[in-house]
């Protein structure tokens, strides 16, 4: 950075109120990347306290062409909040406050930088349900799921982040600060502009405060973990479930080599040469759970399980999950990087990516672990490489390419709930034609036409 450059940058100290800026290394190299395998040193790192700093920083950069770097926890998995071209990274860790929650209204204001589980528990002891609950929930931000339209397992009932979007605060590039949607549940008021934000990866405004739809808190829950001895009898127990007129709050789905590590870590007698795992819960009024979960008992024992596991309530159920959680932290045990894909398929195509991903793993010698969210087709498509050895980062690049491209041949997407980011802008042109790529630009440049906010990404 240029003397000059810095000598600029260095007015946000007299623009901002004392400690919301920052040029220290320490703070710089804190704040270059995120769960992806890139990192780019920003020059600058404001952490405001208010919308108010927020606006002053936004129309400073814009007076002076500076790239700004909107930035939530930095959970993400595909760069997102990488500041590629250097200039501010805009942090909302500290717009952390809950302003309400109204059970009149069903309805919760909160900041950015208020943390998923937070909030969950909040609104819960208000006998009232958030039900987005990706993965980073205890870790990431609200505003980063809004800005990533964040999913899980839960989908595939309640829908994503998005689905719960009443009302945004946002701050445009230039400054201005705009209040798009409102508090009612129904809101057919011009454009739908909340939506719009929700999924933006921050290239649109930066979002500062959200007004969330909430529901009725099930009182019940109750849970079926079932092992199979392929993924042929667990896909087709799954669409038979559904089939039958079932609605699960989550359908998780693992292959054979996630259950292999998982049972390294575990030691669980259950996982030991199992070749699939299927989830199923439920939620609701005690009795309805309980019955519907026996029926869907009924459906899953045609297809020939290797066991079942029920667990009813709360404590139970949490039995039961505790092995879905450790997948991730199994796969770690491996030493092996993991490229975490979030693919989404057309359900009728979930056998055949099974099928796919076999073979890809055979092709490029990289084992390939597959689980996730198969109610709604989300699944986890983590590519597993050891860099060490030759030739494996051409061979990863090469699946990766083959497993998006058929991907988009089934009508699916290369993205259900982290986004492009910079991971997965090569594949972006594969993934939207032509005149969906320049009505994305439109959009940028009419709210942001300087090109400030996450420049180097995919618009």
């Amino acid at each position: 950075m240029t003397p000059a450059k810095l000598k600029l940058l260095r007015q946000l100290t007299r623009i901002l109120p004392p400690g919301e800026t920052a040029f220290d290394e320490r703070t710089l190299q804190q704040y270059a990347g995120d769960k992806w395998f890139a990192v780019h040193r920003p020059d600058a790192v404001a952490r405001p306290r208010s919308t108010k700093s927020v606006s002053a920083v936004l129309r400073f950069a814009h007076r002076h062409g500076i790239p700004v770097t909107p930035r939530g926890a930095g959970h993400g998995y595909v760069g997102g909040c990488v500041p590629v071209r250097g200039g501010i990274v805009l942090s909302v860790e500290r717009l952390n406050r809950i302003r309400e929650i109204n059970p009149g209204d069903f309805v919760a204001v909160v900041q950015a930088g208020v943390i998923t589980k937070d909030l969950q528990e909040a609104v819960e002891k208000r006998g009232l349900f958030y039900p987005p609950d990706p993965a980073s929930r205890g870790e990431s931000f609200i505003g980063g799921n809004i800005a990533t339209n964040a999913g899980g397992p839960r989908g595939l009932k309640y829908g994503v982040t998005r689905d719960y979007v009443l009302g945004l605060e946002v701050v445009l590039a230039d400054g201005t600060v705009v209040r798009v949607g409102g508090r009612t549940h129904k809101n057919k008021t011009g454009f739908d502009f909340a939506r719009l934000f929700a999924g933006s990866e921050g290239l649109l405004g930066v979002v500062t405060e959200a007004t969330l739809k909430l529901i009725p808190l099930p009182p019940y829950r109750a849970v079926l973990a079932v092992g199979f001895v392929s993924m042929r009898n667990a896909v087709h127990a799954l669409q038979a479930i559904l089939a039958a007129g079932h609605l699960p709050c989550a359908l998780e789905l693992a292959d054979e080599f996630t259950l292999a590590t998982a049972y390294k870590r575990t030691k669980n007698e259950r996982l030991r040469g199992c070749r699939a795992h299927l989830i199923v819960e439920l939620d609701g009024q005690p009795r309805s759970v309980r019955d519907e979960l026996r029926s869907v008992e009924r459906v899953v024992r045609r297809h020939r399980p290797r066991f079942v596991e029920r667990g009813f309530g709360a404590a139970q159920g949490e039995t039961v999950w505790k092995i879905r959680r450790e997948f991730s932290y199994s796969l770690r045990d491996t030493g092996l990087t993991k490229l975490n894909q979030d693919i989404v398929v057309p359900r009728s195509r979930l056998e055949d990516l099974f099928k796919f991903t076999a073979r890809l793993q055979w092709k490029h010698k990289l084992p390939i672990a597959c689980f996730g969210h198969a109610g709604d087709g989300n699944i986890h498509s983590n590519v597993m490489v050891d860099y060490t050895q030759p030739g494996a980062k051409r061979r990863s690049e090469a699946a990766l390419d083959e497993l998006f491209r058929r991907v988009l041949a089934w009508g699916g997407s290369i993205t259900g709930e982290h986004g492009i980011g910079i991971a997965k802008k090569r594949w972006w042109p594969l993934a939207v034609s032509p005149e969906v790529r320049a009505l994305h630009r439109a959009v940028k440049s009419t709210l942001d036409p300087k090109g400030i906010l996450k420049p180097g990404k995919f618009v």
